[in-house]
């Protein structure tokens, strides 16, 4: 039996914070699918967490509480609560049932209410339950939850498997839990957008509350502060620490509809469990659990010969060296000689290839033979570990062979291996990409990562990284593992690369991606390492000066919010906020909350009143610029390299199933460029002196290229005429001559452009327009009529889709799409529209990639130094010496409008424009 009893006198009650739990054990596991292309990574841990939990920790009673779905009674009160936290990865949305699908398979109570967040059913339950004396346990590493803790209720962190009580709450608060809603209050929280009063952090907030006694208190008493600013923001700030309490302090008495008798403990049920089990197709799990499920069908795999293999197995027996002699590294350097390849990868200290220390290199040439050359471990007292070879000997041993076109190098995620070597005196030409080849062949059907990959094709499960480094507080970093343990997990991942690429690189030729693989995928990845390791220069007293600038514009726009009102209000109250608009002002179209009586604020609302009074306008414009202080130019500070004095973003090359290149740490493909202040974050983007940054854009390429994939003539003839292709549209959708057209009617064709490769519904335009839906269809009708090409074009991809349950770009990539046979009508109908926009948005993205791969080529033969910098969607970015701008701009435009050639002759041209200036704001 995997759960039991805790027995004995007192009786225990466990809250467990499952919400928390999802995005836990999706960031713990790598991305893996069933068969069907479903995400499951986040189910499968969470599973084995709940699992855990119950055998390390039995209870009397158990449950499971979840967030529910839309917000909670704190939006009504300030609707920019957790207004800057960004929407969970795409991946992880379709998880959230199953996980709850999970909970309830093991037997445990599925707890959420709408309009309450999970803290406040946790406190009303842990009342409940102290009330009941029972020992209450709260599982969640949750610091809002703190207020909750007495001598009967405590919290065990999951991460750091330890227990919090009143003295824990006093270490991490400086009071203790009856006064942390006042010190929270106080300090606010900037991951929920808890405003807070400026100025105050937890330590200053704790002193206060201690000195003062309560918040009212204080803040009664704020003239009596002696430190002036501090002082002058509890006074001007008062209602705003108010507002915050009321954010902070958790709901006690939610009228609950469980009562706690339905947590009692209940052993689980392999017959409850076993059909989850088997549609989850997790089979280890079920092997762990001793239940019995149906056996998954057997996947076939390519020998390399190209013949179908064996069934997915275990790797079996292997062979691993440790390398710690220059003889031994030579044997393997003759092995790669004789058998014309070798896999490599390395082991670091760090995610970021641009910090990393190369701490060792492992090698493959054969399946179950692969060997570890540590190079730079330490001991528990920081002295080198002996042996280890010098790196210095080992690059002169290695770099003939990495160098020798002859041998193939395959790596998985080459990339960060290459940036890695590089920055350590290495360098590889010839070589695979094992990630890239199951990007090539299957994106869109399951993840790309290792681990994955493993599992899926090798029946698998590598070595866990924590099994050899640790975990939580007590986790190294590589270079302090032990050299035997550390040999087992890095000559496993190299064994793995070699087997997948034994078994991916066949089946290019039987699935007709071999163009796409190797004109494409391949040939960028040295590209994009010359890009990560270049960054781009940053001007951080810039980014600070906006902080400043954006602080001053928001409490100016405060001012004149006020000034509007004819009194003082805090404008992050949706409440007061309101009751302005609705009440004092009077403004038409307000509706109540039916829960807390306040009228909406939201987004939507402002923006339709800011059409008839500029208040509602100077409170949106307020929100951004407070968002572009908390999201952006704080945050880029913290991003800057301190060894190059640049960003050095990293580039996912299989993330994205249309193949378009995605940017993190940071996203520099997400910086916004709506308003004036959104742009002026791009300013902070500069040249090197002596240079100019280049801006090289792409004009309307996905309208382009529908156009031509749909054979709409019209629109064909107007691009190649250089026509305004909205203009044009608006005259042939709405019958309104081109001349004198106003922008309102070109701006509503824009809209239908774009809105229509989306796949955009009535309700969708008729919310992006403002119009009703029957006026919306009415013009998505009248498009149709005049370019009758797209909808059939629209009609043939979904059908293909649905037959094929792919979708392929011009150059080939294919494009899974699981969904178009989901039973549900929501994730079919994300999967049709996919497979309209899919193969326009992944044949842009092919063709970006064509021009950045011959770019650097032209660019030496032409005699020009310009520097490849970053790519932002369709819009790539180089650093240019000044004496060559006008060569470089020139070759620049050229490479990018025939980048299809010869391989693919458009029916459209291909535009690029393109801009100079000494940062990137100014050049776009």
């Amino acid at each position: 039996q995997v759960f039991g009893s805790s027995g004995g006198m007192s009786q225990s009650l466990y809250l467990i914070d499952g919400s928390a739990y999802i995005f836990r054990a999706f960031h713990s596991l790598p991305m893996m699918t069933r068969s069907d292309g479903t995400p499951v990574n986040a189910v499968r841990g969470f599973t084995q967490m709940m699992i855990n939990l119950r055998r390390d920790h039995p209870s009397d009673y158990f449950a499971v509480i979840f967030d529910p779905k839309g917000g909670s009674f704190r939006n009504d009160i300030y609707d920019l609560y957790k207004a800057n936290r960004s929407a969970p990865p795409e991946e992880l949305v379709p998880q959230f049932p199953l996980v709850r699908d999970a909970t309830r398979a093991l037997g445990l109570p599925v707890v959420e209410i709408a309009g309450y967040e999970a803290d406040d059913l946790i406190a009303t339950y842990a009342r409940l339950g102290e009330a009941r004396d029972l020992d209450v346990f709260i599982v969640s590493s949750d610091k809002d939850l703190m207020q909750l803790v007495t001598d009967r209720v405590k919290m065990l962190d999951p991460m750091k498997n330890t227990l919090i009580d009143p003295d824990g709450v006093r270490e991490k608060f400086g009071v203790g839990p009856d006064k942390v809603i006042d010190v929270q209050a106080l300090a606010g929280d900037s991951s929920d957008n808890v405003p807070g009063v400026p100025g105050i952090g937890i330590k200053t907030a704790a002193q206060l509350i201690t000195e003062y006694g309560d918040l009212d208190t204080l803040l009664a008493r704020a003239d009596e502060i002696k430190q002036t600013k501090r002082r002058e923001n509890l006074i001007e700030f008062a209602d705003q620490a108010r507002l915050s309490r009321q954010l902070v302090t958790l709901e006690t008495h939610v009228d609950v509809d469980m009562d706690i008798e339905a947590f009692a403990h209940k052993p689980f049920d392999p017959d409850l469990l076993r059909p989850f089990l088997e549609d989850m197709e997790f089979r280890t799990l079920a092997e762990r659990l001793g239940v019995e499920i149906a056996a998954p069908t057997p996947r076939v795999h390519a020998s390399s010969d190209g013949e179908e293999g064996p069934p997915a197995r275990a790797l079996g027996d292997c062979d691993y060296d440790l390398i710690t002699d220059l003889d031994a590294l030579q044997g393997w350097i003759e092995r790669a000689k004789a058998s014309f390849h070798l896999a490599i990868d390395t082991e670091t200290t760090s995610v970021d290839e641009m910090r990393a220390r190369l701490v060792g290199i492992s090698l493959s040439t054969t399946p179950g033979e692969a060997c570890y050359i540590p190079l730079d471990h330490i001991d528990e007292f920081g002295m080198r570990c002996q042996p280890q070879l010098d790196i210095g000997a080992v690059r002169d041993a290695l770099n003939p062979i990495l160098l020798d076109d002859s041998i193939l190098k395959i790596g998985h995620n080459l990339k960060y291996d290459l940036v890695v070597l590089r920055r350590h005196g290495f360098d590889i030409i010839s070589y695979d990409d094992t990630m890239l080849l199951s990007f090539a062949l299957d994106g869109g059907k399951h993840g790309h990562g290792m681990d994955e990959l493993s599992v899926r094709y090798l029946d698998h499960k590598p070595i866990p990284f924590k099994e050899v480094a640790g975990t939580g507080k007590a986790q190294v970093t590589f270079d302090q593992v032990p050299l035997d343990r550390a040999c087992a997990y890095a000559a496993e991942d190299a064994d793995i690369t070699l087997r997948f690429w034994r078994a991916f690189k066949p089946r290019l030729v039987q699935e007709q991606v071999v163009s796409l693989y190797e004109t494409i995928e391949r040939p960028l990845v040295p590209i994009l390492a010359d890009m990560e390791m270049a960054g781009i220069r940053v001007d951080s007293d810039l980014l600070r000066r906006l902080s400043n600038d954006f602080a001053q514009t928001s409490a100016r726009l405060e001012t004149e919010i006020h000034d509007m009102a004819g009194e003082p209000f805090t404008i992050g109250s949706p409440k007061q906020l309101g009751e302005i608009l609705f009440g004092k002002l009077g403004l038409a179209g307000g509706k109540k909350s039916a829960k807390t009586g306040a009228y909406s604020t939201d987004a939507s609302v402002l923006e339709d009143l800011a059409r008839v009074h500029p208040l509602p306008a100077k409170v949106v414009e307020w929100r951004q610029v407070n968002k572009l202080r908390s999201t952006y130019t704080d945050a880029l500070q913290e991003q800057v390299n301190a060894a190059t004095g640049r960003v050095h973003t990293s580039y996912s090359m299989a993330g994205a199933q249309t193949g378009r290149l995605s940017s993190t740490d940071p996203n520099l493909q997400n910086i916004p460029i709506r308003t004036p202040e959104g742009r002026a974050i791009r300013g902070a983007f500069i040249a090197k002196p002596g240079h100019k940054i280049l801006s090289a854009d792409y004009s309307q390429v996905e309208l382009r290229l529908a156009a031509h994939m749909a054979g709409e003539t019209a629109l064909q003839q107007a691009f190649r005429e250089g026509q305004d292709i909205h203009a044009i549209t608006a005259s042939q959708v709405f019958g309104v001559p081109l001349q004198g057209m106003d922008s309102e009617t070109r701006s509503r064709a824009k809209a239908i452009n774009f809105g229509i490769i989306y796949g955009i519904s009535a309700f969708g335009l008729a919310n992006n327009l403002g119009i009703g839906r029957s006026e919306a269809q009415a013009f998505i009708t009248a498009y149709f009529a005049r370019f009758p090409g797209i909808q059939d074009f629209m009609e043939m991809q979904k059908e293909f889709g649905r037959e094929n349950h792919y979708v392929k770009t011009l150059f080939g990539r294919k494009i899974h799409l699981p969904g178009m046979a989901d039973t549900n009508a929501m994730r079919r109908g994300f999967a049709e529209r996919q497979a309209i926009n899919a193969p326009i948005q992944g044949t842009a993205a092919d063709i970006i990639k064509r021009a950045m791969i011959r770019m650097p080529g032209a660019l030496s033969a032409a005699g020009l130094r310009a520097t490849m910098l970053l790519q932002v969607h369709d819009e790539l970015i180089f650093e240019v010496p000044e004496a060559e701008i006008e060569a470089t701009t020139v070759l620049v435009k050229q490479v990018m409008e025939t980048a299809c050639t010869p391989t693919l002759t458009l029916s459209i041209p291909l535009t690029a424009d393109a801009g100079v200036a000494d940062s990137w704001m100014d050049a776009h």
